[in-house]
């Protein structure tokens, strides 16, 4: 069942949000590596709503719907900002970015889940992450 969550612009109460998504994952079976991806995506989507979107408000919060279920975790992260063209960041892993410091949370939220997508404004990221079928048969 998804659940939502709001919390302040504030980088701790992220870190702990994530931390408890962590325990949800691990509470449901997830393994160590699944859990790992999920966890640092998050995070990245949670840092980027935070500094980027709310651009460190503390007046402006993030709402997070989290639906970590045994087979599937679907997370999407909501800031108040105005929101960007995904699109348009550029790649960090090209020669003339690699000094650069953007991108590379986005590049991290979709490495390491199954699927990553934007709204149309730009403001909210929806992740999905699935089980993998051998940490299922395993469990059986």
């Amino acid at each position: 069942m998804a659940k939502t969550m709001v919390i302040p612009s504030d980088l701790n109460e992220g870190r702990k949000l994530a931390e408890m998504l962590l325990c949800q994952a691990r509470s449901c079976g997830y393994g160590e590596d699944v859990c790992f991806a999920i966890s640092l995506a998050v995070e990245e989507a949670l840092i980027n709503a935070i500094k980027h979107g709310n651009r460190g408000d503390a007046s402006k919060k993030v709402t997070v719907v989290a639906d970590v279920g045994p087979e599937l975790a679907r997370i999407v992260v909501v800031d108040e900002g105005g929101g960007f063209d995904p699109s348009s960041v550029p790649d960090p892993t090209l020669d003339e970015n690699l000094e650069k410091p953007s991108g590379r949370g986005i590049m991290l939220m979709r490495a390491y889940m199954d699927e990553v997508s934007f709204n149309r404004q730009g403001n909210a990221v929806t992740m999905i992450k699935r089980r993998p079928a051998e940490e299922s048969k395993a469990e059986s």
